[in-house]
């Protein structure tokens, strides 16, 4: 991709521009390109001169960049709605991953400790106790996943650190609050004896349980997003 194309492209993501409709539009831009050179050249122009023709003919960046920041449908909707990008799908994708986490714990319970009044007793050293193991690090994962898709939004889209860091806390203290409880015995009334809460503090591992695990999402979640930035920074400054 020549300069003036990488410049553009740079324009069009800073300005909403959906990726996948900056993708296509260059390589538009770039074959339509491509024939204007070939036109010069064929009129006798050297390789040089003819690509300076076609890009005057080509029209100048303001031109080419407002052809798509103009119309409203080619914007990506982290512009559009950045409150329902960065902060309502988040928050019922991790909602959607935590019911499937609960049903994989239910099913579990139902499977290996039929006769137990909570699936948390042990559960041996065999495929039981790996089964239940790989849920509990879905149901703790998760969060840190969707940290990580809200950051590669951000960053490939160009997008201010505003909303990406309001989503990235959000999912820190949803994720790190949310307390699953599962007993025949203490929960009557949840689904299948299983219920969900959320607390910063009143936590049964310990009043700091909770603060400790809000800041490991929030630092494995912002940490890369923060890194990404400044590598994408350092791209764009070598290619400009």
């Amino acid at each position: 991709m020549t300069k003036p194309f990488n410049e553009l492209r740079e324009r069009l993501l800073r300005a909403g521009v959906a990726p996948r409709h900056v993708r296509r539009y260059l390589t538009e831009l770039a074959d339509h390109l491509a024939d204007l050179r070939a036109e010069e050249e064929r009129a006798g122009r050297s390789r040089a001169d003819a690509e300076s023709a076609a890009l005057t003919r080509l029209g100048g960046m303001d031109d080419l960049a407002k052809a798509m920041t103009e119309q409203r449908q080619f914007q990506s909707w982290s512009v559009r709605a950045p409150w329902a990008t960065f902060g309502l799908a988040p928050l019922l994708l991790l909602a959607a991953a935590w019911f499937v986490a609960l049903f994989i714990l239910w099913f579990g319970w139902k499977m290996f400790l039929p006769g137990s009044d909570t699936p948390f007793a042990p559960a041996g050293d065999g495929f039981a106790n790996v089964y239940f193991q790989i849920d509990r690090a879905f149901f703790f994962g998760v969060p840190i996943l969707i940290g990580w898709g809200i950051g590669l939004i951000a960053v490939r889209q160009r997008f201010k650190a505003v909303w990406p860091i309001a989503g990235l806390v959000l999912i820190a203290l949803i994720g790190g609050t949310a307390q699953v409880q599962a007993s025949r015995a203490a929960v009557s009334g949840g689904i299948g004896h299983i219920s969900m809460d959320f607390a910063l503090g009143t936590s049964v591992d310990g009043p700091f349980y909770g603060p400790f695990r809000v800041m490991v999402i929030l630092t494995l979640t912002v940490l890369p997003y923060l890194i990404w930035r400044l590598q994408q920074a350092h791209s764009r400054s070598q290619m400009l």
